[in-house]
């Protein structure tokens, strides 16, 4: 039994027009993928393709007009889509924790850190605000935060963006959760932050046990830090498998784009174009959804691919994932 299990999690936002027309926005579309003990997933993809859409649905903090039509997601084996708050508080926070994008602004400006994480400890658990205090030193060490104790008198705007990532880090681990979901969480930070943030999640998911999802744009952080990646585009799980092996031989065409486009392709292959916007969410086209924006694209496109497996844990949705990407390629770049 896997840690986190997403199956079939559809998300829409559904509104109306100035006629009250009925308006719905597909944002999710059957995403299904498992997070184990000890691995990092990623989740990546071009903006608007429903990474932080299915953290957000997940963690049950999603705003109207969107909304989770269909799914489950089970956290250690029990249901937790559709829990009422007051149940769905007693995981979130604790067991299973998110790391927000921006750090400076996710902090709460009107309150020291160290209260910030007082606060987040006697919220969820009966403990005094001398051992909340004295947890929160211990957090912020274990999260390689400098003289902690100053630290923790410290109000938001006093910290630098990478310690600010930190204090993140910190809250979300103060409660011992068993899984982290970060969402770009080395977003404007320097590139020698970056690896620092990145190692010390990496290092927290292998020495606690623990299960992390990243949501990254960046394929180089997946290639580094996680085992496995889900590829996803307009809000369906496009490709997934153990990143070493999506890596060498990504089996949808949207897959090999992305790798080509990394400047490091780029450079050895003279190509990495993935070109043409996403497409509408209120209009998606029938069949494969990214058939308007592939040069592979056939008659059988018209009809909605299945999940094919390739290997062991790898899948593709797409008509011609039995094919080897080295085939794929001769296609579209010969």
């Amino acid at each position: 039994m896997s840690l986190l299990e997403v199956s079939n999690l559809h998300t829409h936002f559904i509104s109306h027009d100035l006629n009250n027309n009925l308006r719905i926005a597909k944002g999710l579309n059957g995403v299904t993928f498992e997070v184990d003990k000890g691995e990092v997933v990623g989740i990546v993809g071009e903006t608007g393709a429903g990474k932080s859409l299915t953290a957000m649905s997940i963690m049950g903090l999603l705003q109207p007009p969107a909304r989770v039509v269909e799914g489950s997601v089970r956290f250690d084996g029990n249901e937790i889509l559709g829990l009422p708050a007051e149940e769905l508080n007693k995981i979130r926070g604790t067991e299973l924790t998110m790391i927000v994008q921006s750090p400076l602004t996710s902090l709460d400006p009107l309150s020291r850190v160290g209260k910030q994480l007082v606060r987040a400890q006697r919220e969820h658990r009966n403990i005094s605000k001398d051992e909340a205090w004295a947890a929160g030193v211990e957090t912020m060490t274990t999260v390689g935060i400098p003289d902690p104790e100053r630290r923790m008198s410290a109000w938001p705007h006093e910290l630098s963006g990478g310690m600010a990532q930190r204090v993140l880090i910190a809250l979300a681990l103060i409660n011992g959760p068993r899984m982290i979901i970060a969402d770009e969480p080395t977003t404007g930070l320097d590139v020698t932050v970056q690896a620092q943030i990145l190692d010390l999640l990496q290092g927290l998911v292998r020495d606690r046990d623990m299960g992390a999802m990243i949501i990254t744009h960046d394929l180089g952080v997946v290639a580094h830090y996680c085992t496995r990646i889900c590829v996803m585009f307009a809000g369906s799980i496009i490709e997934t498998g153990p990143v070493r092996r999506v890596f060498n031989d990504p089996r949808h065409p949207y897959t090999q784009a992305l790798i080509s486009s990394t400047p490091k392709r780029i450079a050895e292959k003279g190509y990495g174009q993935i070109g043409g916007p996403p497409p509408n969410l209120y209009a998606l086209p029938a069949g494969c959804h990214y058939r308007d924006r592939c040069s592979r694209a056939a008659e059988v496109c018209h009809t909605s691919p299945l999940l094919q497996e390739i290997g062991a844990a790898h899948h593709a949705r797409c008509h011609f994932a039995t094919e080897s990407s080295s085939e794929s390629a001769t296609v579209q770049h010969g």
